[in-house]
């Protein structure tokens, strides 16, 4: 019971049905339970605008006259002797000069609101004095009618109308409840697909309600991006762990070797030392990408800005890369420019320029060249690394961040770096808050660039 309660159809029927209850409320108290203080309110009201007019027309005998018919109301004016002038409207109960009217005339009183019952009928009677110019009183009277049958006829009609709006409420609320409610139930059961790694959802998307077609849109999407981040989940971690076992395969082979075969032959037990050296480097340079790329995601990393010469830094970098030269006939071409000041963390842009020109190396054409310039904008200076090669699609470019995107998805051992390396420049630029991206000609060249800001002069 308590289950069904929560549910979003009986909500919407609930309060549906106690919203009409409160307007019948609102119609009972007000026709019925105060109709009588409300026609009194009212007729006390017109009587008094009445007056006020009697009081600027007293003289005109016309115009009471068709005062007092329209508004059906005794209007009489008295002098000092108590003669009297009577509009054409007064009963004759009404045209006789009462104890109230005396009194007032007599006593000099300036303005009186009375009330009183007539003898003879069931009604009663409010009369309202005032004093005018020239020694004379005028007094305004209006009979307050029994309203008690016309109460009787209100109760009857808003009995049957309670009875319809009651009625119709609820088929207008169960109706409503199913218009909205039933997909918002099928958005939920296909949500919950979800939580079962399910990204296939079959969604409605001709809803009239905006905002459950914006739900469907936001949940198709949310779908989409939870099946590529679960397909990036299952091919890191294939790949971390292909690049895991093999130097710990390597590693526990030729650390074999040498005790069973190698230890007596210096060089050959050397070889197979550098050989275990080696993948113990890549290793560590793999775990250490690892830790690194989760310290940038979580923001527990504290950037050390400082000042320092963006040339000096590309000549340092580039001084280490020599061996690509001279061993595998790399081509890495930069133009050396003087006072490149900009201030960054120099530790973690030097990480940024040699993830860049690792992935340069590892997807170069065969003309292994590798091109590095340096351009200054105005608050700015542009770093580019462009190499040969097939490029990328338009449509991988954004994608290329991720880690350990590859863009044929075949796995394949890089020949420098980790493969997570283009994720760390993300990370990295993203919390120096710079510009970054790439741009890319299938068949011919890619080119990453981002920007540091200049240091100023101080």
């Amino acid at each position: 019971m308590k289950h069904l309660k929560n549910k979003l159809n009986f909500k919407i029927l609930s309060y549906l049905i106690l919203f009409s209850l409160i307007i019948l409320a609102v119609l009972w108290f007000l026709q019925v339970v105060s109709f009588n203080s409300y026609y009194e309110l009212s007729v006390r009201r017109n009587l008094k605008s009445v007056v006020n007019e009697v009081v600027e027309n007293y003289e005109s005998e016309d115009y009471l006259n068709r005062l007092s018919f329209d508004n059906n109301m005794c209007i009489e004016i008295y002098d000092g002797t108590m003669m009297s002038y009577s509009s054409i409207s007064c009963y004759k109960e009404f045209s006789k000069l009462n104890r109230e009217k005396r009194d007032m005339i007599l006593n000099n009183i300036d303005e009186q609101e009375y009330r009183y019952s007539d003898r003879f009928e069931d009604s009663q009677t409010l009369m309202y004095g005032i004093k005018l110019e020239n020694e004379k009183f005028a007094f305004v009277e209006v009979r307050l009618d029994p309203v008690s049958s016309s109460v009787k006829i209100l109760k009857e009609q808003l009995l049957l109308v309670s009875i319809f709006v009651c009625m119709l409420s609820v088929l207008i609320g169960i109706f409503i409840s199913r218009k909205l409610s039933r997909p918002i139930e099928k958005i939920n059961n296909e949500a919950k697909k979800l939580v079962k790694g399910e990204y296939d959802l079959v969604l409605d998307d001709k809803s009239a309600v905006t905002e459950i077609k914006e739900l469907n849109e936001t949940l198709k999407y949310t779908s989409v991006e939870l099946s590529k981040t679960e397909s990036l989940r299952r091919e890191f971690m294939s790949n971390v762990s292909h690049d895991l076992k093999t130097p710990l395969t390597m590693i526990k082979a030729y650390a074999e070797m040498v005790r069973d075969l190698t230890y007596k032959d210096k060089k050959k037990r050397d070889a197979n030392l550098n050989v275990i050296i080696e993948e113990s480097d890549r290793l560590n340079l793999l775990v250490n990408d690892i830790l690194d790329l989760s310290k940038y995601q979580s923001n527990t990393i504290e950037l050390e800005y400082s000042g320092f010469d963006l040339n000096d830094l590309v000549i340092e970098i580039l001084n280490r890369y020599e061996i690509y030269k001279e061993k595998d006939g790399f081509k890495i071409n930069y133009k050396k420019k003087k006072n490149l000041f900009v201030y960054a963390d120099r530790k973690r842009i030097a990480q940024v320029i040699y993830n860049l020109l690792n992935n340069a190396i590892n997807y170069c054409g065969d003309d292994k060249k590798i091109d590095i310039s340096i351009i200054d904008c105005d608050n700015t200076y542009k770093v580019e690394i462009t190499n040969s090669g097939d490029g990328i699609k338009e449509e991988d470019l954004n994608l290329i961040w991720d880690k350990y995107y590859k863009i044929d998805k075949t796995y394949s051992r890089v020949q420098v770096g980790t493969g997570i390396g283009l994720s760390i420049v993300k990370n990295i630029l993203e919390l120096h808050d710079v510009k970054y991206g790439v741009t890319s000609t299938e068949g011919k060249s890619t080119t990453f660039y981002f920007e540091l800001n200049k240091k100023e002069d101080k």
